[in-house]
């Protein structure tokens, strides 16, 4: 139960993570050729930050 929960709960911050930098992209004019390195930086670490979150429950 809580495996599916923390999915859902990663899906969801992944989604508005993703929504909130491309409006950062868009609000400070940041040119098209680097928005896929900011988006692959930015869910790199947010992948790192669910994945020790998610062991970290594992291990409470």
């Amino acid at each position: 139960m809580i495996v599916v929960l923390f999915i859902l709960f990663s899906a969801a911050y992944f989604f508005i993570i993703n929504s909130m930098i491309n409006a950062l992209c868009i609000k400070k004019e940041i040119p098209d050729e680097r928005h896929p390195k900011i988006f692959r930086t930015i869910n790199i670490l947010i992948t790192i930050l669910c994945t020790s979150t998610f062991i970290e429950l594992l291990l409470i």
